[in-house]
């Protein structure tokens, strides 16, 4: 029998923006793309998702751009200001893990392996189905960012430090 190594990745670039930036260090999309390509023997990258919020619609034009180049299907939201009654503080925030779930299952007949740049607890439950359906979850984030249900709830997490001499993105 031959074992299917169909792969989409999702990346929540908000969420690893900020994991990218507690390490000191950034990741180059294309060496992410190429690791996970190259990890096991017979992949298929299906699809590549990147999601990030946005200040206005020509924000992050460039970077946009190179994803979609890079072959990533790139999905946006205007961030929303929010007021924090504690704090004083306004913060803004996209919030698009409903976004990121449904492409998960709309896709979810495309793949055998996902691969989730996310250490938000809110994807447990997702997780938890499509594992469910004998998909191979694994999560990529860093110590500190990762929500312990999240950690729990894959078939394998993956440190970004782990994998940095990977994936850095590195000047030329």
């Amino acid at each position: 029998m031959t074992v299917m190594n169909r792969l989409s990745i999702f990346v929540d670039g908000n969420n690893m923006f900020y994991a990218q930036q507690k390490n000191g260090w950034f990741f180059d999309p294309r060496r992410v793309l190429d690791y996970f390509r190259n990890e096991q023997p017979d992949t298929n990258l299906i699809n590549a998702f990147w999601y990030t919020g946005l200040k206005d619609p020509q924000d992050q034009r460039g970077f946009r751009d190179a994803l979609i180049s890079l072959g990533y299907t790139v999905r946006t939201k205007i961030l929303k200001e929010y007021y924090d009654d504690n704090s004083g503080k306004y913060s803004q925030k996209a919030n698009l893990d409903i976004e990121i779930v449904v492409d998960m299952f709309n896709t979810v007949d495309q793949y055998d392996r996902v691969v989730l740049f996310s250490g938000d607890g809110d994807f447990e439950r997702a997780i938890e189905l499509l594992r469910s359906k004998n998909t191979h979850i694994t999560v990529v984030s860093t110590e500190g960012m990762i929500a312990r249900e999240l950690r729990n709830a894959t078939d394998r997490y993956i440190d970004l430090n782990d994998i940095r001499p990977r994936i850095e993105k590195v000047d030329p």
